[in-house]
């Protein structure tokens, strides 16, 4: 299995819908957060990636797949890591678990276009193809 890495939260009532359980649009912004946990793991910050160097991880693609609901106040972990990456793009896999009885919630994956401050396809630094498995010096 790849490197990965598991950020646990809790799940806030605010993310609920009117059935109770939690509305399938919070399962994105979970994998998000556990995106920018593991790029902070592997050695960066996202935002530090933006600013100082332009490059940008545009979402060109999202899946999730739902098996089972999560509810308020559950603690749930987001296990992250990197499925496949080269130079032009990145693509992000998700399990989301419930942390009491280690049960599935949803599985599924973000691809990401490197792109410029101008939205066009950009190549990720050298600097970074260690952080995202990638080989460095010339291809």
């Amino acid at each position: 299995m790849k490197p990965t890495i598991e950020t646990r939260l809790r799940v806030r009532y605010a993310e609920t819908d009117q059935m109770g359980v939690v509305y399938y649009a919070n399962y994105l912004v979970w994998m998000e957060v556990g995106r920018v946990e593991l790029c902070k793991t592997r050695g960066f910050n996202y935002r530090d990636m933006e600013r100082d160097d332009g490059v940008l991880l545009a979402v060109a693609e999202a899946c999730c797949r739902y098996r089972s609901p999560a509810r308020f106040d559950d603690e749930v972990i987001v296990k992250t890591w990197i499925e496949e990456a080269n130079p032009r793009m990145a693509t992000f896999a998700y399990e989301m678990r419930l942390a009491e009885g280690d049960r599935t919630l949803a599985t599924g994956h973000t691809r990401h276009i490197f792109v410029n401050r101008e939205m066009r396809r950009a190549r990720l630094p050298e600097k970074y193809h260690a952080m995202f498995g990638l080989p460095s010096g010339p291809r």
